[in-house]
């Protein structure tokens, strides 16, 4: 049986970028991998890459979950200097097609989600299915993800929790849950009214209340690893978002990820 193993490269305001990958049992090579958005430079995701012995060739397409800079600000030169597939809704590739980061670069690796179905982006090894989440941005979505029989789900710019994401969740091995604010810390931060607003909208990100309520709902016997993603700078720490999420963790190890800096390589089967 193929390892899965998963690492976060940043998480956060200043970037977005993870990848997920099968690793052969014998070779402990990557055998078939995936990036998920393109927050960071093709030069320090290399480097972070050759950090844990992987490469370029390591994945095979690269999945976006919106066109927030965060998350497109290197997809350009992804495209330009690396040269993979960019799987993403048919509504946010019309987006990035106009959006100045992607624009010139994009159209050639072009790849366009099939809706409410599991689309091969690495053909006979991973599978994805995006769902929509509430965001305020051209199309967000998150992903379920399957690593030949391995079910990883991520969720993060997640203005509110739906019904699909608890769903897809509650069948996930490991998920990756945006844990973005604390209230308090929100409310009494340097963050304007209206910006304030804006997070805690229903379109803007989750709360760790919010995020530990969810995890509350979608924890079952079967998951492994939970991961907290896009912690703010400003109005979260890793200590409260884990405090917050830890009753309800069950037997999962619950982590919460970087903003700015790399995590290791983590194994996950």
């Amino acid at each position: 049986m193929s390892s899965v193993k998963f690492k976060s490269f940043s998480s956060g305001s200043c970037g977005n970028c993870y990848f997920i990958g099968l690793f052969g049992e014998e070779s402990r090579r990557c055998e078939a991998g995936v990036v998920i958005d393109a927050g960071v430079s093709p030069r320090r995701l290399k480097k972070e890459l050759q950090h844990d012995g992987l490469c370029f060739d390591d994945f095979s397409a690269v999945l976006v979950t919106h066109d927030h800079m965060d998350h497109i600000r290197s997809l350009g030169s992804f495209c330009k200097h690396i040269g993979k597939p960019v799987w993403a809704t048919e509504e946010l590739h019309r987006a990035l097609c106009r959006h100045s980061m992607t624009r010139y670069q994009i159209s050639d690796y072009r790849m366009e989600l099939r809706p409410s179905a599991w689309n091969d982006v690495v053909p006979g090894r991973i599978k994805a299915r995006c769902f929509a989440v509430p965001h305020d941005a051209s199309s967000t979505v998150g992903y379920a993800i399957m690593l030949d029989d391995f079910k990883f789900v991520i969720m993060t710019d997640i203005g509110r929790m739906t019904q699909e994401a608890l769903d897809l969740a509650r069948q996930a091995d490991t998920v990756v849950i945006e844990s973005n604010y604390d209230p308090e810390m929100l409310r009494l931060g340097p963050y304007p009214p209206e910006l304030q607003a804006r997070i805690r909208g229903g379109h803007g990100h989750l709360s760790n209340p919010e995020c530990a309520e969810a995890i509350k709902e979608f924890n079952h016997k079967g998951l492994s690893h939970i991961f907290l993603c896009h912690l703010s700078e400003h109005n979260n720490t890793p200590e409260l978002a884990y405090r917050e999420s830890l009753p309800f963790r069950g037997e999962a190890a619950l982590t919460p990820l970087p903003r700015q800096t790399a995590s290791p390589l983590y194994v996950l089967r």
